[in-house]
């Protein structure tokens, strides 16, 4: 039987890879239902091939121009209510999270409430209400299984392992674009410089992110809540390959690594197929070829807004929903030539410092704080 799938975010990177991956193995997967953002033209051409009846867009004149192009028979929506009804389409019972920032949570709660298994690719989702979506993942008794290659990394370490606990968790970073530079270079980068990431080729956002370490920071707390490890037992370590996306470490000090070159399709259909593998005709590791594998340890000093986002992962409470929330609004303004590179942690640890968190927060708590946070942030000069 098909999976029945549905896409959040199917324009981004990780869901043209996801429609990639279908594409290679129709006969066991079916997109069912998209929802993306801007781009149109993107989500009406992915509509029309992948036959699919349902497509929700960022806002309604955008769904309108959709509207005009799909057949009678597609139903468009838009907004934050659509991405909810793409997530609950009755016809998935898969459901790919892939859109970028906190706008996930909704939707990616809506899906487990009915009970869609989550392909989860978008951080922010637990960054911002790990405690809420965890729990109500297991009162449904739904799967979340992970997408992100440092994250399927670990989860694939971690089969067969129930009896035999982890010492620690090790995340793998690029580094991104800046990672051979001072801090005091970093005074003058671009925009342009920021987005040239060494290994993995990624919306800007994360781009950016990438070469703050955010990334990596964000990660780090969806690491907390996936596996329920505390932050002390989660290291990240510089990896300029790209080749180990992940390591776990056992008590008796063995340690397993899942390798692979970077690419996103490998993880994607890991989770789509989950506990079976199925073939793909991805560019094959060569360890002989690329001769040797390079490590540095992770400066605090150097990339501070890890720092941040480890201070803000272990004070919990609404904090990580204010650290996500606030580095979205300041990574647009760098993206949009508003602030310095530089500027971004230093605003970014102003919010933090500003905000009163709230400890076990409901999830409209989690809601004000996002919008305190944006607000805070947006307000900066």
């Amino acid at each position: 039987m098909k999976k029945k799938i549905a896409i959040l975010g199917s324009t981004g990177s990780i869901g043209t890879s996801t429609l990639d991956v279908v594409s290679k193995h129709p006969d066991h997967f079916e997109v069912v239902a998209l929802a993306g953002g801007y781009n149109v033209e993107l989500i009406v051409e992915q509509a029309i091939k992948y036959n699919v009846k349902a497509v929700s867009l960022a806002n309604r004149e955008l769904a309108e121009k959709a509207r005009f192009q799909l057949s009678s028979d597609v139903k468009v929506f838009y907004g934050e209510e659509g991405l909810s009804e793409i997530a609950t389409r009755p016809e998935a019972d898969f459901v790919v999270t892939a859109v970028v920032g906190s706008q996930g949570l909704k939707p990616t709660l809506a899906a487990i409430e009915a009970g869609k298994t989550i392909g989860l690719a978008n951080k922010e989702t637990l960054v911002s209400g790990g405690h809420i979506v965890m729990e109500r993942a297991r009162q449904k008794g739904v799967p979340i299984l992970p997408i992100d290659s440092e994250h399927s990394a670990i989860f694939q370490c971690l089969q067969g392992e129930e009896h035999h606990p982890a010492r620690r968790i090790v995340l793998t970073a690029s580094g991104g674009a800046f990672r051979d530079k001072t801090r005091d270079a970093l005074k003058q980068v671009s925009v342009e410089e920021a987005l040239k990431h060494p290994t993995w080729n990624m919306g800007a956002k994360v781009t950016i992110d990438s070469a703050t370490m955010m990334n990596k920071g964000l990660e780090v707390i969806e690491a907390h809540w996936l596996f329920d490890m505390p932050f002390s037992k989660i290291d990240c370590l510089i990896h300029y390959e790209s080749i180990i996306h992940s390591m776990v470490e056992f008590e008796d000090s063995a340690v397993m690594a899942q390798l692979g070159t970077p690419d996103m399709r490998v993880p994607i259909l890991y989770a789509l197929h989950y506990p079976q593998r199925l073939p793909l005709d991805v560019e094959r590791l060569d360890l002989a070829r690329i001769g040797q594998l390079t490590f540095k340890e992770v400066d605090f000093d150097r990339y501070r807004m890890l720092k941040l986002a480890y201070q803000a992962g272990e004070t919990g409470g609404t904090m990580p929903t204010v650290l996500n929330a606030a580095n979205e609004v300041l990574v647009d303004k760098f993206l949009n030539k508003q602030i310095s590179f530089l500027d971004i942690e230093c605003m970014l640890a102003s919010v933090l410092d500003q905000h009163k968190n709230i400890e076990n927060p409901e999830l409209e708590a989690i809601f004000e704080a996002d919008r305190w946070a944006r607000t805070t942030a947006s307000n900066m000069i």
